[in-house]
């Protein structure tokens, strides 16, 4: 019997990730995938609100919105799994986007990785560092970075 391959995509609300899944399920997918779609969640608004110091309820309003948009992306993110007919499984987990995808691409005991590039220029990619950088840079298995074609003209 043949061994099913596992595959971790990497997902976040931007269409860059939304590309690569597009571009997995033309070019790459099989049918006895074992997809993982992973979203590493940002707390933008916390951080942003110069209310944060002087009041709690304002975090705890904040925070209870987040959580509200993240279950519903996650929730998004299942029905895209659905949609397509592909097995597997939708996992949200905390912290440094690439770290979190080499940590749980371990954990998983996935065979591929793939991410979106957001195109940043090479300046700001030199300064910031990107996440499809670092996974490349620290994964232990192949890593499928999609850029999208109309995004990536310098």
């Amino acid at each position: 019997m043949e061994h099913e391959r596992i595959v971790l995509i990497a997902m976040d609300e931007s269409h860059h990730s939304d590309d690569a899944f597009q571009y997995y399920m033309k070019n790459v997918h099989l049918p006895k995938d074992h997809v993982v779609m992973l979203y590493v969640p940002e707390y933008h608004t916390v951080i942003q609100s110069p209310m944060v110091m002087t009041d709690t309820s304002v975090v705890t309003d904040i925070l209870k919105e987040e959580e509200h948009r993240i279950k519903g992306f996650l929730e998004q993110l299942g029905l895209k799994m659905k949609t397509a007919g592909i097995g597997g499984k939708v996992k949200s987990v905390g912290g440094k986007p690439g770290e979190v995808v080499v940590r749980v691409a371990n954990d998983e005991k996935a065979n591929l990785i793939v991410i979106g590039s957001r195109g940043m220029g090479t300046i700001r990619r030199t300064l910031l560092g990107s996440v499809s950088d670092y996974v490349m840079h620290h994964s232990h298995i192949p890593v499928l970075v999609c850029k999208h074609p109309d995004h990536h003209k310098h």
